[in-house]
């Protein structure tokens, strides 16, 4: 069985819907769809969520009117049987009707915030299947809050997750076609509703995955597969045809919009292909991610913005490796994930993406040295063969870059990734660069 997972581009409209029942339904059987939300619903949650933790109920009960009327022009649209529209149409209105139940409390707090994000996915799946049993497909929903879970830790309960959701496929009518569930939503360890974060969805259908063991992971969005550069910067890219598990996590972690890094590392552990697909042109080949790799190329390029570039010199009040120990205490401490890292005698270089915690981090950081923040730097990650023993690599793609200032370069890290700092401004020069001196 394989595991289907279409983004909120797929399934913005009911045009979009009905392709990709289409798609689905035209394909081998069973399978197992995961869906997000309808493009632009989960970020029309987070507002009215906003609001209401603001107090701000009436702001709030517009932006709910508003989205209801697209629900509601789209059930229209998606469902020329009336029975059919009530039906899905009743799921829709219970979605509703419960963020107007908690738009009306005096203590909406985070955990009602959680419950108003996990609707977006509801709806679209209720509609989904109805379409899907319309046109007589035998569809089942494998109900996301009854088998995703995570732990303490927020971490996925693998365990969990494998024996539920086992359990609710043998429970289905044995001759079903298409099983839907809901991407990005789960229950925490306490029974909470609660979610997988932004790009859960791609999450969701990595971890169904692993639970069945699945024969393939795909991802169905908007574009071909994986491109060897950000085609929003730079022209004339390409799909990169096959990736090893570790170059894609690399450029999904490192900037590349199509898939979520989290996606990964489930498939990569249990050795179940990925494959990255076009919803607008099903019959391209698409990104192929798996084990195996081409050798001696590189593949491609991804870019990171928003990043903070931390310096310290060190007061030699400490000996080398008790000074290191120490810097990354402080990250330890207030669970900040450091991206790139350089050393020198007398201190250390390195980078993090958030600044929640910036000011308490360089607060530790400044008893063991001075301590300098540059901000408005992007990380460029280029992704390929990286062994050492492919000599010139890592020259070609330093001479590509030769105009502009670089603040950190780190290699060797990783067999599959080489990473530039650089100033955002230069961003999209450098993109450029790379590609005409790497691809073209």
């Amino acid at each position: 069985m394989k595991v289907l997972k279409f983004g909120g581009t797929s399934v913005a409209s009911a045009e979009r819907i009905d392709s990709v029942a289409q798609l689905v339904s035209s394909g081998s059987k069973p399978v197992i769809v995961v869906l997000s939300a309808m493009a632009g619903t989960t970020n029309t949650l987070v507002e009215i969520a906003g609001l209401l933790l603001k107090g701000k109920r009436a702001e709030a009960k517009e932006v709910i009117d508003r989205l209801y009327q697209k629900y509601q022009t789209e059930l229209i649209k998606l469902f020329s049987k009336e029975s059919s529209r009530k039906i899905a149409g009743a799921a829709v209105e219970t979605s509703f009707g419960l963020m107007r139940e908690l738009s009306e409390r005096d203590n909406f707090s985070l955990f009602e915030e959680k419950r108003i994000l996990a609707q977006g996915e509801l709806m679209s799946t209720a509609m989904m299947h109805r379409h899907l049993l319309d046109m007589g497909i035998k569809s089942h929903i494998l109900p996301a809050l009854d088998y995703m879970k995570t732990d303490k830790n927020a971490e996925p309960d693998l365990k969990y997750i494998t024996e539920h959701l086992r359990k609710l496929i043998k429970m289905a009518p044995a001759d079903t076609e298409i099983y839907v569930t809901e991407g990005y939503i789960c229950l925490n360890a306490y029974g909470r509703v609660d979610n997988l974060r932004r790009g859960g969805s791609d999450y969701t259908a990595s971890l169904a995955g692993v639970a069945i063991r699945a024969e393939e992971i795909q991802i169905w969005t908007d574009i071909d597969g994986l491109h060897n550069n950000d085609p929003r910067f730079v022209d004339k890219t390409s799909p990169v045809r096959r990736l090893h598990f570790d170059e894609a996590s690399e450029l999904a972690y490192f900037g590349a919009k199509i898939l979520h890094p989290t996606c990964i590392q489930p498939a990569r552990e249990h050795n179940i292909p990925v494959r990255l697909l076009d919803t607008l042109h099903p019959s391209l080949p698409g990104t192929f991610i798996s084990l195996d790799t081409e050798k001696d190329v590189i593949k491609a390029v991804s870019a990171k913005d928003g990043i903070i570039s931390i310096k310290i010199k060190s007061n030699h009040k400490l000996v080398s490796w008790h000074f290191l120990r120490k810097v990354f205490e402080a990250f330890e401490t207030y669970s900040t994930v450091v991206d790139m890292v350089t050393t020198s005698e007398v201190g250390i270089a390195l980078t993090i993406d958030n600044d929640d915690n910036l000011e308490n981090i360089v607060s530790e950081l400044q008893k063991l040295g001075v301590v300098s923040i540059e901000r408005n730097l992007t990380i460029i990650c280029v992704v390929g063969d990286m062994m050492w023993d492919n000599i010139g690599f890592e020259a070609k793609i330093v001479d590509a870059i030769r105009d502009y200032p670089v603040r950190m370069i780190s290699y060797g890290g990783s067999n599959y990734n080489m990473t530039v700092l650089i100033d955002e401004k230069d961003k999209k020069d450098v993109l450029q660069a790379l590609s005409s001196n790497l691809f073209q």
